[in-house]
């Protein structure tokens, strides 16, 4: 008689056991959902004083070093809108475009840190863009976005090259979750990671007026 009688109470204390057990994860779950609904969408601005991207100020420079990274910057942003669309096609094409633009910023008329700072950067630009052209791949395409995007930044926060304001961007979804950014020119998150399946995935972390 008493065999049965544990039997149930063993079975209640599993069945209970199991309950609480699926209640904390759901909860658990819940809240992992929650917090990343909250932190990925990029509703509220970031301080003024934010800084992610540092960048020397050159914005004395004479105009065509400027007017060159200006070029650069219309580039990225279309190949940036063409990730996306997630149109790897034109992605490419445009790629290749802003590489053409890349080449013809001229640095010679420039001297000691400005020109290795603009060295530097516009290797960078081209790196990426290159590999950009050469790829069919959306996933290849993206993954060179980062570094493009804060060559980018960088270049035109220190010559002052935009007279719009940019939004510097960040999905914490992004590089097998490790998190990347990107530059827009949209306030509006529009994710180019991951296109239509998470578009608004992302917060703004750095405005640049």
């Amino acid at each position: 008689m008493k065999q049965p009688l544990i039997a149930a109470a063993l079975a209640a204390f599993l069945f209970t056991s199991c309950s609480e057990a699926k209640q904390e994860t759901s909860a658990t779950e819940t809240e992992s959902h929650e917090h990343h609904e909250g932190m990925a969408h990029g509703d509220e601005m970031p301080a003024s004083n934010s800084l992610v991207v540092e960048a020397p100020d050159y914005t004395a420079v004479a105009a065509p070093v400027k007017e060159q990274i200006a070029a650069v910057l219309d580039s990225f942003l279309k190949l940036k809108d063409n990730l996306v669309a997630s149109d790897a096609q034109q992605a490419q094409d445009e790629a290749k475009t802003l590489l053409a633009a890349a080449e013809k910023v001229d640095a010679a008329g420039l001297a000691g840190e400005q020109k290795a700072f603009v060295e530097e950067r516009i290797a960078e630009v081209k790196q990426s863009a290159s590999k950009m052209a050469e790829a069919a791949d959306l996933a290849v395409q993206r993954g060179q976005l980062e570094l493009l995007s804060e060559a980018s930044f960088a270049l035109t926060k220190a010559f002052g090259a935009s007279t719009a304001t940019l939004f510097y961007q960040h999905c914490p979804m992004a590089n097998n979750n490790q998190g990347a950014y990107w530059l827009s020119a949209d306030g509006e998150i529009r994710n180019p990671y991951f296109g239509e399946s998470m578009l608004e995935c992302g917060s703004i972390e750095e405005v640049f007026n």
